[in-house]
């Protein structure tokens, strides 16, 4: 984003882009900037966020190293439709892998990649073959 261009303009301008070109999923990864509630609702149930962590454990950054911290025995990954709450949006999908007090946070992270990138095919397949409803905060996802 440019430094001199307030974030309501550049949201602005990227809906318009995204609008104009008929974009039915965006797809957030690493992205790592809250979204206004106007974008948000704009793509309601259309944003898919890949978050690096077994939400609601470890929201926000860095959750290898928090998670390193508390000694954890899983790390995962969890897919959910971004809102403008920060990583609080109704969880698409999720996977976990077991870890060992020999993992230091660079295992945490390779071995989180992994997750990472399984869940999120996982959760943009699903909604892209339509496999999913939202009810308040929880999605239905019905099996393949």
């Amino acid at each position: 984003m440019n430094q001199e261009t307030p974030k309501s303009d550049q949201e602005q301008k990227q809906m318009e882009l995204l609008g104009e070109r008929n974009i039915d999923l965006l797809v957030l990864a690493r992205y790592m900037q809250v979204l206004s509630p106007t974008f948000c609702n704009s793509f309601h149930n259309r944003i898919i966020n890949i978050h690096h962590s077994f939400l609601p454990a470890f929201m926000g950054g860095m959750p290898y190293h928090r998670a390193h911290e508390r000694g954890v025995k899983l790390i995962g990954a969890t897919a959910h439709y971004a809102t403008m709450d920060l990583d609080q949006g109704p969880i698409v999908e999720q996977d976990i892998m077991r870890v060992s007090h020999r993992d230091d946070v660079r295992d945490l992270i390779r071995k989180g990649r992994t997750l990472e990138k399984n869940v999120l095919v996982s959760a943009v397949k699903a909604h892209l073959e339509d496999r999913i409803i939202v009810h308040r905060n929880k999605c239905i996802v019905f099996a393949e």
